[in-house]
């Protein structure tokens, strides 16, 4: 048998794992995995720098060739994983090879949902933004002046939105849901970033879904929406959320629930197989999660490396994320959907901000808008277990610093 380590994906948390491990001393042989052709980048700046053209693949890029080599990690570009036989430890491969593991981390990510074909989501100029080709293919097509739509008001939506808006295109957001933000965010966030769009000229239509998008020649050129409107569009950006890619762990056997299920170690049901990033879904604060953000995908998958490499630590999360939109920097510490109650904070500076969330009393996350300070005092009282009140949070004369002594 076998000790090659074998890490599916060459996203964040397959890259990650593999430096991990490296810097653990761990010198068994290993290989990863990835589907694209290019060397393994971050995703983030796609939607915003990058899209802006304000940043070059290369500058994206984790490690440049000589750093695998030098640490001995096998990187297979434009080989995608199709079936794991997990009796005899092997990977078949799209290259039609069969690869021995001792060890297989899954770190395969998701995908951006897309725009049905029925509705007209198989036209041209309709687009999803994942990978860099995506943002490539959108880059070229955001000329002042044109008409976009974009579907879903989630900060992948409102992130094109602002790009958009800032590169001189007419911009119109539908958001089905009552309110943008409505699974990932308070009123009170909602209502504050809703505010710095419309003040920039987007129109947001929210309660708003997409009945079918209209062709020509094969190209959009129009869309119908459910308050029986009809919009002339050059593009369409759909931002409709993004769907766990397991397949391969469900078809090998293990257990999958809209995403890979895996304990507190990164640990499948196999004890050979750990799965790790936005594809793995694990217990956190009472209730079963699937975390999207770079901070999960790098602190899970270096978890998981150290369980590997003979430690027995488990994995506790301490979720923070950030979303840039026009001017605004939104820096999220934990999960404010956990909350009940929320207090509006006024910051030190102008235009800055910060929403605390609460339940049963506790806090639970913080969401600061331009406000650095907030942000960093509330994820460390998060990471320390402690919770003012929020009374005290509503006190704008109490200095946050004083929560921290």
């Amino acid at each position: 048998m076998t000790d090659r380590i074998v890490i599916v994906g060459g996203g964040q948390a397959g890259f990650a794992a593999a430096a991990k491990l490296r810097s653990l001393g761990d010198a068994r042989p290993i290989t990863i995995l990835a589907a694209e052709a290019s060397l393994p980048y971050q995703r983030p700046p796609l939607s915003k720098k990058y899209l802006l053209r304000e940043m070059s693949l290369d500058r994206l890029f984790f490690r440049p060739q000589e750093w695998f080599d030098e640490n001995a990690v096998e990187l297979r570009l434009s080989t995608v994983a199709k079936s794991i036989d997990r009796d005899a430890r092997t990977v078949a491969l799209s290259t039609g090879e069969t690869l021995a593991y001792g060890t297989l981390v899954l770190a395969t990510g998701a995908t951006p949902r897309r725009l049905p074909a029925e509705v007209g989501g198989d036209l041209g100029g309709v687009f999803v933004l994942r990978d860099f080709a995506d943002a490539d293919a959108l880059a070229g097509e955001m000329q002042p002046g044109r008409r976009v739509l974009i579907v879903g008001g989630g900060y992948i939506g409102l992130e094109a939105a602002a790009v958009a808006r800032s590169l001189g295109l007419e911009v119109t957001l539908i958001e089905m849901a009552d309110r943008i933000l409505n699974r990932v965010a308070s009123a009170a966030t909602a209502d504050l970033l809703r505010a710095v769009h419309l003040s920039r000229g987007v129109v947001l239509r929210e309660k708003t879904g997409l009945v079918r998008l209209d062709g020509r020649d094969g190209r959009v050129v129009a869309a119908a929406l459910s308050d029986g409107t009809r919009l002339d569009v050059d593009l369409v950006i759909a931002g409709i959320g993004v769907i766990a890619n397991d397949a391969l762990a469900r078809d090998a056997g293990l257990e999958t629930a809209g995403g890979i299920v895996v304990d507190a170690f990164g640990r499948t049901a196999d004890a050979a197989v750990f799965a790790a990033g936005d594809v793995a879904v694990f217990d956190y604060d009472g209730a079963r999660i699937r975390l999207e953000s770079v901070q999960n995908a790098v602190d899970q998958a270096e978890a998981v490396a150290a369980v590997i490499a003979g430690g027995e630590t488990p994995y506790r999360p301490y979720p923070w994320f950030w979303s840039d939109q026009f001017d605004i920097k939104l820096q999220i510490a934990g999960l404010g959907r956990a909350g009940d109650d929320t207090v509006l904070r006024p910051g030190q500076r102008e235009g800055s901000v910060s929403v605390w969330y609460f339940r049963d009393g506790t806090l639970k996350a913080v969401d600061a808008i331009n406000d650095a300070k907030a942000y960093v005092t509330g994820k460390k009282l998060l990471e320390l277990g402690r919770s003012p009140s929020a009374d005290t949070i509503r006190d704008a004369a109490i200095d946050l610093k004083t929560l921290l002594a």
